[in-house]
């Protein structure tokens, strides 16, 4: 059962945060009414709260740092972004980030959590390059980390930031089902993988809240890349072609775009193709410039670094177990159009 927070306390007596912090930090006197004290206090009894002794403990020594450990997310194209985004909410909130990397590597993983530890940061960020379920290191103190771009394979115990999959899925859908297509096809991403199963969920949600029925010969599971969605393609579009085309991601959708010009079928003028990621240097690029679901990479570093400082500054744990889902909305360019027939 997930601890009770001074939030929750908030919540329950009416009042801001700031006004529990009070209360519980003998602060309260000249700054709340004793009526407003006692609320306070019989929320808290209600609820079973009591303050993190350790947390409070360290409020008045913080260093302003916050450790950002990964897997080897600076060899990834969208790695930027998420860094970035952590960085500059940090910034904005008076923290710097260090940035250390493990390689996916046990080892060099427990080496870099030792090291951020021994400069007694003030909580951590743990990023995938790729969404996952991850088992947490135990080194990471539920109550002062949080996830980003992967979820912790003991449900409920960490506190994540992913990208809603789903979502995107279903925006890749509903956009072309507003160009007025009704057969569209799906080339998506291996079976098994969180956001491939989730991105295809969202497919499937759009065409059944239209009122269109999922055809699994419009549906393929292939990969992440160029040749694996030309192949698909060829197959797809040779015969009784859909008008349309929602694709894994922007590798795969440039490999539709090319099966499609082999096969003498114009884009968007025969056929419409919608990506996914809006990857730097390829889907503005594309010919035509590819419409495409966007990752919110920069969002959801900034998001992570967000929660863990309220939860730094509130001198509370992180709310373990919450995951917050970041809205993938799409790029609108020149692939998608009316259907011909």
């Amino acid at each position: 059962m997930k601890r009770p927070t001074a939030r929750d306390v908030a919540e329950r007596a009416g009042v801001s945060r700031a006004a529990v912090s009070f209360v519980f930090s003998g602060r309260a006197e000249g700054n709340l009414s004793p009526r407003t004290q006692q609320r306070i206090k019989e929320a808290a009894d209600e609820l079973g709260y009591r303050p993190d002794e350790v947390a409070r403990s360290l409020r008045g020594r913080r260093t302003g740092v916050i450790g950002m450990l990964s897997d080897s997310i600076a060899t990834s194209p969208f790695a930027g972004r998420m860094v970035l985004g952590a960085m500059e909410a940090a910034r904005a909130r008076g923290h710097q980030i260090l940035l250390m990397e493990s390689g996916s590597d046990s080892a060099a993983e427990n080496e870099a959590i030792a090291e951020l530890r021994a400069r007694r940061v003030d909580g951590f960020v743990y990023a995938a390059m790729e969404l996952n379920y991850t088992d947490v290191p135990d080194g990471l103190d539920p109550d002062r980390t949080v996830l980003a771009n992967c979820l912790p394979r003991t449900a409920g115990s960490h506190t994540a930031v992913v990208t809603d999959e789903r979502g995107g899925g279903r925006g890749a859908v509903d956009v072309l089902l507003a160009a007025g297509h009704r057969d569209i096809a799906l080339i998506g991403g291996p079976e098994g993988n969180i956001a491939a199963d989730d991105r295809a969920r969202g497919f499937a949600d759009g065409l059944r809240a239209a009122g269109f029925a999922v055809g699994e010969e419009r549906v393929l599971r292939v990969g992440w890349q160029i040749d694996e969605g030309y192949a698909a393609a060829l197959g797809v579009l040779k015969s009784a072609p859909p008008t349309a085309v929602v694709c894994a991601n922007d590798r795969v959708a440039a490999g539709v775009l090319l099966a499609a010009a082999r096969l003498g079928l114009s884009v968007p003028g025969e056929l419409s193709v919608v990506g996914y990621d809006d990857q730097d240097q390829m889907a503005a690029h594309l010919v035509p410039a590819l419409t495409t679901v966007s990752l919110p990479h920069h969002a959801m570093g900034a998001a992570a670094v967000d929660l863990l400082l309220d939860a730094v500054e509130a001198g509370e744990p992180v709310a373990s177990g919450d995951v917050r889902h970041l809205n993938c909305p799409v790029v609108e360019r020149s692939s998608v159009a009316p259907p011909a027939r």
